[in-house]
C-alpha cells in the first residue's frame, strides 16, 4: 500500500470534522447539546471510561478533540484542559462550543506525532478514535508517554483489527469487486475513513504501549457494527439500508464481543 501523508489525512477531516452529521441545524448551544446526547446514547461506554468527573483539579490533554463533546465533559468536572487537532475545523468547534458554554482550554491545531507539550506535564492523555488515523500511530504514542507525569494515566480508543465492521467492508469492496486476496489492512486504509486508517489486535496494541506498565484492554461492539445507526461519513447505500433491516444484533451480541470496532487501552507511565 502506498504510504499516507499527513496532509492527505488532515484534508479529510478538515471537510468534516467526525460526528459533524449530528449538528443538523447549527452550532447553538442546543446543537451541541443534541450531539452531545446522541453521542453518548451511542456510545455509552465513553462516560465509563472516561470517567469524566475523577480527573477533576487534574491536568488533562485530549489528543484529537473532535467536536469537542468529551472535552467540554471533562472541563465540566473541573479538569485543567489542553487539547490538540490536526484540523483548523475542529479547534474551532470546540472552542466555539466551550465558549458557549463558559468553560476553557488550552487549545491548539497540531500533529500529535510531535507534541507541543514539555515533558512530565499531564495527569491524563485521553483519545477517542484519533491516533489510528496517524501515519506513525507509534509515535504518537511515544509522545503520549513523554508528556505524562510518571504514574499518569493515558486513556485511548482504536480501532480492531477483528472487527464485524471490518468483515462488511472487506465483503463490500474486496468480495464483490472480486478481489478475495485484499487483505483487511487495506480494506480499513482505503475505506473507513480517512486515508490510511489503521486497526489493530489487541497483542498489536499491548506493543504499541509496551513502554508503559498495567496495560489492559477492552472491546465494544458499536452501533457500526451492529448497524443501529447511519454507517459514517462515507457509507450509505439501499444494500447498506437492507442489511440495516435484517442484521441478527441480538444474535451477534451474544457471540461476537471480541469482534467489535472499538478497541479501548488504558496504561500507566511508570
Amino acid at each position: 500500500m502506498k504510504p499516507t501523508a499527513v496532509e492527505d489525512v488532515k484534508a479529510f477531516w478538515q471537510a468534516a470534522s467526525c460526528g459533524e452529521e449530528a449538528l443538523l441545524r447549527g452550532t447553538s448551544r442546543e446543537d451541541f447539546e443534541a450531539q452531545s446526547k446522541a453521542r453518548y446514547v451511542l456510545e455509552p461506554f465513553i462516560e465509563t471510561f472516561a470517567d469524566f468527573n475523577v480527573w477533576r483539579g487534574k491536568s488533562v490533554l485530549e489528543v484529537g478533540v473532535g467536536l469537542g463533546a468529551d472535552h467540554q465533559r471533562f472541563a465540566e468536572a473541573g479538569a485543567r484542559m489542553s487539547g490538540i487537532d490536526l484540523t483548523e475545523r475542529a479547534v474551532e468547534h470546540t472552542h466555539n462550543r466551550l465558549t458557549l458554554f463558559d468553560l476553557s482550554s488550552d487549545l491548539k491545531v497540531g500533529n500529535a506525532e510531535a507534541l507541543p507539550y514539555a515533558a512530565n506535564a499531564f495527569d491524563l492523555v485521553y483519545s477517542w478514535g484519533v491516533i489510528h488515523h496517524s501515519p506513525n500511530t507509534q509515535r504518537i504514542v511515544d509522545e503520549i508517554f513523554r508528556v505524562l507525569k510518571p504514574g499518569g494515566v493515558a486513556k485511548i480508543m482504536i480501532y480492531n483489527y477483528h472487527s464485524l465492521v471490518g468483515y462488511m467492508l472487506w465483503f463490500r469492496y474486496a468480495l464483490a469487486r472480486l478481489h478475495p486476496l485484499m487483505g483487511l489492512d487495506e480494506v480499513y486504509a482505503t475505506y473507513l475513513e480517512s486515508p490510511g486508517t489503521k486497526a489493530y489486535t489487541p497483542d498489536e496494541a499491548k506493543l504499541l504501549f509496551r513502554s508503559f506498565r498495567d496495560v489492559t484492554h477492552q472491546v465494544f461492539l458499536t452501533h457500526g457494527d451492529l448497524l443501529s445507526s447511519h454507517a459514517g461519513q462515507r457509507h450509505q447505500g439501499a444494500i447498506l439500508d437492507l442489511a440495516r433491516l435484517m442484521w441478527p444484533r441480538r444474535l451477534l451480541q451474544r457471540i461476537a464481543q471480541n469482534h467489535g470496532l472499538f478497541l479501548t487501552i488504558q496504561a500507566i507511565k511508570p
